[in-house]
């Protein structure tokens, strides 16, 4: 099983789930998305492989977000997704992607942080 979390390492969230990963004996690929920006394909992916829209993966309690007027209920998705790539600080996270064995590839934005468990197999506790 292959991993990799888009990291911000400022985050709480994201340090917790990248803890939750290696205490589950994983050593993922670590990919920290403020030092190593995603190209717009790479977001759109991953929203889509995570079964989001843009405004579910949009981090909307950055001052940002309201300051560039991406709360307009007329900005739409393609408008968000170039926002996240301008300011990759608007990437909601942590991102979390597990390439199993079988093929199979999954996605999940891991908030909370427990969330991860879920990719990983293991029982997550309300």
């Amino acid at each position: 099983m292959q991993i990799t979390i888009y990291h911000n390492p400022n985050c709480g969230t994201s340090r917790n789930a990248l803890a939750a990963i290696r205490a589950a004996g994983h050593e993922p690929k670590v990919r920290e998305y403020l030092t190593m920006p995603l190209r717009r394909e790479e977001i759109a992916s991953l929203i889509a492989l995570a079964g989001l829209i843009p405004r579910d993966a949009v981090r909307r309690k950055e001052k940002l977000f309201t300051e560039l007027s991406l709360d307009a209920r007329d900005v739409g998705g393609d408008e968000l997704i170039d926002a996240m790539v301008e300011n990759p600080i608007l990437l909601n996270r942590p991102f979390v992607v597990v390439e199993r064995g079988n093929g199979e590839i999954v996605a999940k934005l891991c908030r909370p942080s427990e969330m991860v468990r879920s990719l990983l197999g293991q029982t997550v506790q309300p």
